[in-house]
C-alpha cells in the first residue's frame, strides 16, 4: 500500500510518527482511523489516502476526494482534556492556516467552525470526531482535506494550493494537527486574537446559526453572534452568510 509512491513505514520515519497507514484509495480515512483507534493505535497514528470513495465533512456532507486532487488525511490523538476537545477544530485551523500560506495565492482565512478559505474560495476543511469513555475523551480522529486541484463538481467557489510536493504538505499538516492536539484548556486570549486576524466572518451579516452579525468566538470555541437581543454564543451548527444561499 502506497501514497504518492510512499509506503506507511517510510512515511512514519520521515514524519516522526509512531504509525502511518498509506493508501492509493480508501473509502474514508476517518472511518479507518476510528477502527485503528478502537484496537489501541497510539496517538500520532496517521491514515492517508490519494483518494476516498466515501470521504465526508461535517454533518455527513460528502467531501469529494478524487485521486491526486488533494490531501486526505486523518490522525488519531488521545487528549485527556474535554475542554480542549471542544476547541480542537479551531486550533487545528489556527495552526494549519499559516502552514498552508506559502503555497496559496493569498492570505488563508478561517471560517467558523472548521473551514479554511482564500478569498471567498474554500481551500481546506477540518473534521474532528471524538469517542468518549464516560465524561473523558478516549480518542479523537482529526481529519483534514486540502485542495490541490480545484474541484470542478462543487457548485460554490473553491481555492487550491500550488507548487507544493505532497510529502511537504503532509509534513506541514501533521505538525499542525499534533501541535493543536497537545494544547489544553479553552482558547487563550492570544489564540482568540489570532483567530480574529483571520476571521472570514468578522462583522458580516449571517443567516445561521441565527440571523445577526458575526462577532468572533468565545474561549470555548463557540461562535458569537450579535442580534437585537444582544450577543449570543453558539457551540454547534453551520455559519451561513446572508449574501449567499448556501453555506460552504
Amino acid at each position: 500500500m502506497t501514497w504518492f509512491g510512499h509506503d506507511g513505514p517510510s512515511l512514519a520515519r520521515r514524519l516522526g510518527l509512531p504509525r502511518v497507514e498509506a493508501y492509493a484509495a480508501l473509502a474514508s480515512t476517518m472511518d479507518e482511523a476510528h477502527q485503528l483507534a478502537a484496537v489501541g493505535a497510539p496517538a500520532g497514528t496517521m491514515v492517508v489516502a490519494e483518494s476516498q470513495t466515501r470521504g465526508r465533512g461535517r454533518e455527513g456532507r460528502r467531501w469529494l476526494s478524487r485521486p491526486g486532487a488533494g490531501l486526505w488525511v486523518t490522525m488519531i490523538e488521545r487528549p485527556s482534556d474535554a475542554e480542549a476537545v471542544a476547541a480542537l477544530s479551531l486550533r487545528v485551523g489556527l495552526a494549519l492556516a499559516p502552514a498552508l500560506e506559502p503555497w496559496s495565492d493569498g492570505a488563508v482565512a478561517l471560517k467558523w467552525p472548521n473551514d479554511l478559505f482564500v478569498g471567498e474560495g474554500k481551500l481546506a476543511g477540518v473534521l474532528v470526531e471524538a469517542r468518549w469513555r464516560g465524561d473523558r475523551p478516549d480518542w479523537v480522529a482529526v481529519g483534514v482535506g486540502v485542495n490541490l486541484v480545484a474541484p470542478e463538481e462543487v457548485p460554490v467557489p473553491t481555492a487550491h494550493l500550488q507548487g507544493v510536493e505532497p510529502i511537504e504538505l503532509l509534513r506541514a499538516t501533521s505538525a499542525a494537527i499534533r501541535g493543536a492536539a497537545a494544547a489544553v484548556g479553552p482558547l487563550t486570549p492570544r489564540e482568540r486574537d489570532a483567530f480574529a486576524a483571520r476571521d472570514l466572518a468578522a462583522g458580516r451579516p449571517i443567516l445561521a446559526p441565527v440571523p445577526g452579525l458575526a462577532r468572533g468566538i468565545a474561549a470555548s470555541g463557540a461562535l458569537l453572534v450579535e442580534t437585537a437581543a444582544g450577543v449570543s454564543s453558539h457551540a454547534s451548527g453551520s455559519l451561513i452568510f446572508a449574501s449567499i444561499e448556501e453555506g460552504c
